[in-house]
């Protein structure tokens, strides 16, 4: 029992030094204001990670492109992983390290915006992505850990939650994730 209340506890913890950052809480509001103005202007928003994020980034885009809260219109918003033929093909034929970013490439826009997620920021195929999205021109709004890893210098925006443990910062991500839902949600419908 003193475990579970522990993990629980550091949970709460990391939440707690998240909600009294107030400059991350300002990352996450201008972030809920680049993607609102994304889909005004009929953008799209792209989700990658791997393992954990992956799911944070397939769930997210769910949220967006299904229903938050309200039942209204979908909003277009895709996880890059979720063709496993395409995954595996460029993952076998050139390199897991290009598996986002050649996706991103044939199918993001100039208007539209990626949503990279992971909790070291270091992850190579992420920020393979993230220099692909740079070319295009796309904002890149990154979800990592404390440090930002690499990504802290390539994101235009960096959602670094304060910790460095993995399940705590991935637990505060879908926590962000699912306010940046709301408050988007909120802003066009």
């Amino acid at each position: 029992m003193d475990q579970i209340k522990q993990i629980i506890k550091e949970s709460i913890d990391v939440k707690e030094r998240l909600l009294n950052d107030p400059i991350l809480v300002d990352k996450i509001r201008i972030s809920v204001d680049l993607m609102t103005a994304t889909f005004k202007n009929h953008g799209s928003l792209w989700f990658c990670g791997n393992g954990g994020s992956a799911a944070d980034a397939q769930h997210l885009a769910a949220e967006f492109t299904g229903r938050f809260y309200k039942d209204r219109d979908p909003l277009s918003a895709e996880a890059l992983h979720v063709n496993t033929s395409y995954l595996t093909a460029v993952g076998n034929d050139y390199s897991f390290d290009l598996v986002y970013s050649r996706l991103l490439k044939g199918k993001a826009r100039k208007g539209d915006l990626l949503v990279a997620i992971s909790t070291s920021g270091n992850s190579a195929n992420i920020i393979e992505c993230i220099k692909t999205a740079k070319t295009i021109g796309v904002p890149v709004i990154g979800f990592t850990g404390e440090t930002g890893g690499k990504m802290a210098d390539l994101c235009d925006i960096l959602i670094n939650i304060p910790s460095k443990d993995t399940p705590r910062i991935q637990e505060s991500h879908i926590l962000v994730g699912h306010i940046m839902c709301y408050l988007v949600e909120e802003n066009l419908f």
